[in-house]
């Protein structure tokens, strides 16, 4: 089996003021691997019309790599998650993570290769996260991808984690710029309008925390990995699914987050504290033990949720009011592209579609698959910038210059301006849910 760069290849240094990554030494001659390469026998003529990019990423917890071409097709693939060596540890720990992609990063792309029947040397193109995300985990994939694209002469990509999120859809579905994109994950939330490839405009973003860690948070505390269906899962689907059960009226959580701010900014460490203190008190009151999962879980589960996605969707619909006034994307063709882990949950979207039914806008969401963390994104905005012309190192010193960015932003900050306008939703704002309503129904 091909070896592109054995986990024994890498030495990793780290400055502990700069977090910087170097190749120390090189155990299996790359030019080897060249060697090896040239003597297998691949038929690749039916892509000879066609560019292809590799993507790699490793931001968080998931290794994946992917070869797209310009045509929106997934050529090949391959992901290895690190979900389950999670929760038995009751969280991401960062030196873990990155430890685990080192074990699978070298693995993972010659899967993907493997499974396209290509060659490193038939890519036109390597595209690697570099930004935002975990220090260690990014300096694993950034630095595998720009040490192949120097070895085999190939233009390396840079790629923002948030922009290929955004950019996903374009692949599956018509969606033209500029458009709208609400992006809600274990690491971010944050609204903003697409111009082009490379132009974004913020119109708000977390203060604080991300509602998909708010959410595993929630569930931790709650030990819904205690009951046997949920032992498997994240907490954002093990809250999803008991939530069915439940009842969203049966716990109030008062005014909604930032209520007082007239901006697309969210906040969601408060709505994680009063659930908090919900739990506390029913854990009084029904006098649970260590390891019991309290009897109205299911309740707590859908009015946590509610509250939730009621905040996001107050925000998000703010934000279509501003874009409306200031006439940012034509009537008529207006988009809403949702993305991120969190927009995975089936009963979010419910609520999106309320939104943007009422908004006159189209609610496009990328498959689940597509939704989380993956390599095909990022091949596929390697794409997009190949295609376009933008951003792409070409030589060594170029690809040099290049480093990782873990608290990088969105585009240009337009929250300021959003806040100035001082839009009210008192009058406006859409009903998501009559009271007394199953969140199953």
């Amino acid at each position: 089996m091909l070896k592109l760069l054995s986990k024994k290849i890498i030495l990793f240094h780290f400055n502990k003021h700069c977090c910087k990554l170097t190749w120390s030494s090189i155990v299996g001659d790359i030019s080897k691997i060249k060697n090896e390469t040239k003597s297998r026998c691949f038929h690749t003529s039916r892509f000879s019309h066609q560019s292809l990019v590799l993507g790699i990423e490793t931001s968080c917890d998931d290794t994946g790599a992917a070869i797209v071409d310009s045509e929106g097709n997934v050529i090949g693939e391959a992901l290895h998650s690190q979900l389950q060596t999670h929760l038995a540890m009751g969280g991401i720990i960062p030196p873990i993570a990155r430890d685990i992609h080192i074990q699978n990063i070298s693995n993972i792309v010659e899967t993907a290769l493997k499974n396209a029947n290509l060659e490193v040397k038939d890519l036109n193109a390597i595209a690697a996260t570099v930004k935002p995300g975990m220090p260690l985990s990014l300096l694993v994939g950034t630095s595998f991808a720009k040490n192949l694209s120097k070895t085999w002469n190939i233009p390396f990509i840079p790629i923002h984690h948030m922009e290929a999120h955004a950019l996903t859809a374009r692949m599956v579905e018509k969606v033209d710029f500029p458009f709208l994109v609400l992006l809600v994950s274990g690491g971010h939330c944050l609204l903003a309008v697409v111009k082009n490839v490379d132009e974004f405009l913020l119109l708000g973003e977390s203060i604080d925390c991300a509602p998909g860690e708010v959410l595993d948070k929630v569930a931790r505390r709650l030990k819904l990995r205690n009951m046997p269906e949920f032992s498997t899962l994240s907490g954002g689907k093990a809250i999803e699914l008991l939530a069915k059960q439940g009842d969203v009226t049966a716990f109030e959580y008062g005014n909604q987050p930032m209520h007082k701010y007239n901006d697309c900014s969210f906040s969601f460490c408060g709505l994680r504290e009063k659930v908090h203190k919900h739990l506390e008190r029913e854990e009084i009151k029904h006098n649970v033990e260590a390891d019991q999962v309290l009897p109205s879980a299911a309740d707590l589960c859908a009015s946590f949720q509610h509250a939730l996605f009621q905040h996001i969707s107050r925000r998000l619909q703010r934000g279509m009011l501003y874009v409306d006034m200031k006439q940012m994307i034509p009537e008529g063709a207006r988009k809403l592209v949702v993305s991120g882990g969190v927009a995975c949950n089936n009963h979010f979207r419910k609520y999106l579609s309320i939104v943007c039914a009422d908004m006159g806008y189209t609610l496009v969401c990328p498959p689940p698959k597509l939704c989380t963390d993956n390599g095909i994104m990022i091949a596929w905005n390697g794409m997009e910038k190949w295609t376009a012309g933008i951003g792409i190192a070409k030589d060594i010193d170029a690809i040099d210059s290049i480093d990782i960015e873990p608290r990088a932003k969105l585009g240009v900050d337009m929250t300021e301006d959003v806040r100035n306008m001082n839009i009210s939703l008192k009058k406006k704002w859409i009903k998501l849910l009559p009271k007394k309503v199953n969140v199953s129904q």
